[in-house]
């Protein structure tokens, strides 16, 4: 089955759903609705004929100063089937949520703990909501157009003891023998 097969198929189970989709470069990606993210990729997995097992990825993306602001994109592949099928749902500022997938593919827990720690945007749902690459203490949101290019304004508390942690186990890098 090709992708814009997929989409059709998609389109025809969740027509209330599905905003459209587009054709590019042999890569079909179909916007949805945020509201039923967890119905329309359960369908996609569970489906035969779909068999969405991998999640090749799942990111955020901010398009400001567009209305709705963020985007959460999820690359899906079909193991057995060997196609795959990118899906957007817009996520507006004003709300940053979205439900989460890790009830469907486990392995999404990582990538929408890193959308959160980047964008800011919440995932409903999710196990272990916290932030995966900043510090917990970390204001802000990385990633976001509005996020000042040379950091917070402010040094971060934690630099001081992090630089200490790294001076007290220099001792014990690894040297090569000679």
């Amino acid at each position: 089955m090709g992708p814009l097969q997929i989409a059709e198929r998609i389109k025809e189970q969740f027509p209330d759903d599905v905003l459209g989709y587009t054709e590019f470069r042999d890569q079909v990606t179909v916007s949805v609705k945020r509201d039923n993210i967890v119905g329309i990729c359960r369908y996609l997995h569970d489906d035969a004929e779909m068999g969405f097992d991998y999640p090749a990825s799942l990111c955020g993306v901010d398009y400001m100063p567009r209305e709705p602001r963020f985007e959460v994109v999820y690359n899906l592949y079909s193991i057995k089937h060997r196609h795959r099928i990118v899906l957007k749902a817009d996520v507006p500022e004003s709300d940053p949520n979205i439900d989460t997938v890790t009830g469907i593919w486990t392995g999404v827990n990582w990538h929408e703990r890193e959308t959160f720690d980047m964008y800011g945007i919440n995932f409903n749902g999710h196990p272990d909501m916290r932030r995966i690459l900043m510090p917990e203490d970390w204001e802000g949101h990385p990633l976001r157009k509005d996020y000042p290019v040379t950091g917070p304004a402010r040094e971060w508390k934690g630099y001081e003891e992090v630089r200490d942690r790294k001076r007290k186990f220099a001792e014990f890098e690894w040297k090569p023998l000679k």
